[in-house]
C-alpha cells in the first residue's frame, strides 16, 4: 500500500494544512474542497502545493511530523514557493 504526504494551502487564509493519507492527494483536496472535517470546512477553498509518495505508514508519519515542526516549516517556506 502506498501513503502520500500532502500539503495544502488555504486560499482564503494562506495557511498551510499539513496532513497524509492512503488516498491519492488530488482525491484528498477534493475531499477537504467539499469540507470533510471542521478546520478545513472553515479554511477553504485550497490547492495542492506539494506531495511526497511513500510505501511505509511509518515513515509517512515521521515525515508529516518533520514538516509540522519548527524545522519542517521552514523547509517548506525554503522549498515550496508560494
Amino acid at each position: 500500500m502506498n501513503y502520500w504526504i500532502y500539503v495544502l494551502r488555504s486560499l482564503k487564509t494562506n495557511k498551510r494544512y499539513i496532513s497524509f493519507s492512503s488516498k491519492n492527494p488530488d482525491q484528498r483536496l477534493k475531499e477537504h474542497n467539499l469540507g470533510s472535517n471542521k478546520w478545513t470546512r472553515a479554511n477553504k477553498p485550497f490547492i495542492l502545493i506539494h506531495k511526497e509518495k511513500f510505501q511505509n505508514k511509518t515513515e509517512t508519519i515521521k515525515r508529516e511530523k518533520f514538516l509540522k515542526s519548527s524545522q519542517g516549516r521552514k523547509w517548506l517556506d525554503k522549498n515550496i514557493p508560494e
